[in-house]
């Protein structure tokens, strides 16, 4: 028996049944031979973290822009945030640990520069639209691996796609909105988690607020530090939760629910849409939109940028121009952004 075999088998007597087993994958769009030392959901987490489009996260706004302090926050940190929380919630609730990070780890992939700023532009100016997570789906199923893709498995897919659904329920309660796992329903809880915490604390380091600001019931209830907040929310969701119907239901109590959702309320009015955020993603949307305008008419430069991001095999008739311009927009970070929008648009100085 192989060590990946011997895992498998170890699985179905720690796991709870409303876990996803790694030996029960609904497959990959192309056949693999299994591995002898990992499983499918470990396979797949490793193949995220290598790729190319999670190394660039390091460098794409979650809410402030980078330039403005090493301290705050990056999509990276934001999805190794996600991570941690998924994985702390699936071993509480004895679920299939590999899946719910291999499906955190891969939920922002599609992310644009200069965080959801980024995505508004995208989708105003697409006439097909766009949505990060359609587009995590679009990197790891046609853009990674110059064209091949990752070629990973139904489930962690389907959660990347399932994970959000913008300003929606903080439990999803729509079936057809719902992953297929309850790993993949535990990463759309946790993303809210994560950046619940993380912005208002990034919030109040930038003094965009203070703590007098935050809702008292947030502080209350949830808890004054970002480790008290996080352990109060993960602590009721495990607790919380019910087995109804043949399957787990994510629940979380009254009064955390409500301490949540306004703290999520609070965080909109007075943080994403407060003049210091708005008027700093106000020049990256013109940014985009001239970078958008510019590689739409100039498709040479546009294949060579794709050739040196090793997507040149992504450039292809079938895709459309809007399509691949949108899916290099979206895969380049806020300094290459600024870095490019400089050298086409501002003059060079003759030495």
């Amino acid at each position: 028996m192989s060590i990946r075999s011997d895992f498998e088998e170890r699985e179905k007597d720690f796991m709870s049944p409303y876990g996803c087993l790694s030996s029960d994958i609904r497959g990959r769009e192309r056949e693999e031979q299994p591995s002898n030392i990992r499983t499918e959901f470990q396979i797949d987490r490793e193949r995220i973290v290598y790729s190319n489009a999670f190394r660039r996260l390091k460098h794409k706004t979650q809410v402030f822009l980078s330039p403005l302090g090493d301290q705050y926050r990056t999509r990276l940190t934001h999805t190794l945030e996600v991570a941690q929380i998924s994985r702390t919630i699936a071993r509480a609730m004895r679920l299939n640990e590999d899946l719910a990070e291999a499906i955190a780890l891969g939920h922002d992939l599609g992310h644009t520069p200069f965080g959801h700023s980024g995505e508004t532009v995208l989708n105003s100016i697409s006439p097909s639209g766009f949505a990060h997570n359609e587009q995590s789906i679009r990197v790891v199923e046609k853009l990674e691996n110059n064209g091949m893709g990752l070629n990973l498995t139904f489930e962690v897919r389907d959660g990347i796609l399932k994970h959000s659904k913008g300003y929606g329920n903080i439990i999803d309660d729509d079936p057809r909105e719902m992953a297929v796992t309850l790993e993949g329903r535990i990463v759309r809880v946790a993303d809210i988690m994560a950046y619940l915490n993380h912005d208002l604390d990034d919030a109040i380091r930038c003094r965009v607020i203070s703590h007098s600001d935050v809702p008292d019931i947030c502080m209350k209830i949830l808890g004054k530090t970002h480790s008290d907040r996080a352990a109060t929310m993960i602590r009721d969701l495990v607790y919380s939760s019910v087995e109804s119907g043949g399957e787990i239901q994510l629940r979380l109590s009254d009064t955390i629910f409500e301490a949540m959702t306004e703290l999520r309320r609070f965080l909109y009015e007075k943080v994403y849409r407060s003049p210091k955020v708005h008027s700093e993603f106000e020049k990256a949307n013109r940014i985009l939109n001239e970078l958008y305008n510019f590689f739409y008419t100039h498709t040479d430069m546009l294949e060579s940028e794709l050739v040196r991001m090793e997507m040149g095999n992504c450039f292809t008739p079938e895709a459309g121009i809007d399509r691949v311009v949108c899916d290099f927009i979206a895969s380049i970070t806020d300094e290459y952004a600024l870095e490019l929008y400089s050298r086409l648009f501002f003059p060079t100085p003759i030495i």
